[in-house]
């Protein structure tokens, strides 16, 4: 919800519970806000996120509720759960390999702001078997 040009009221909850409970694309989001400094997204995850990095911002994923195994290049995948914060630089390969518990929502934050087609998957090929993202308030 916007108030104004110079600030917000967001309500997650709200947001969250309007995702629909299945999707074609691996996830779909809403934006909070949307400025060249950085932009603030909430969203839903659906299908596993192969492995792939930004060029143009760091990231900030705030897990609201769910579970997920989030990887980050070589490591093992982690285990995150609601209230856990992930954060990495641009061009830092990352991946969710597996959706534990659903609804698995997350908030990020991205600085400078992610253009949607800051998204370099490594096996390109893989990510192509479904479309990456839509938008929650798209027809």
């Amino acid at each position: 919800m916007t108030d104004n040009a110079r600030f917000a009221f967001h309500d997650i909850a709200e947001i969250a519970a309007r995702f629909p409970p299945a999707s074609d694309t691996i996830l779909i989001d809403a934006y909070l806000s949307d400025s060249p400094e950085a932009s603030a997204r909430v969203f839903r995850i659906y299908h596993r996120l192969p492995a792939h990095y930004h060029e143009h911002c760091d990231e900030h994923l705030y897990l609201y509720a769910g579970a997920v195994r989030f990887q980050i290049e070589d490591e093992a995948p982690r285990l995150i759960t609601p209230g856990q914060m992930v954060t990495f630089k641009r061009c830092v390969v990352h991946a969710i390999t597996e959706i534990v518990a659903g609804p698995a929502v997350f908030v990020t934050l991205d600085t400078p702001r992610r253009a949607p087609d800051d998204v370099v998957f490594i096996d390109r090929a893989t990510a192509m078997n479904r479309a990456f993202v839509a938008h929650l308030d798209d027809p």
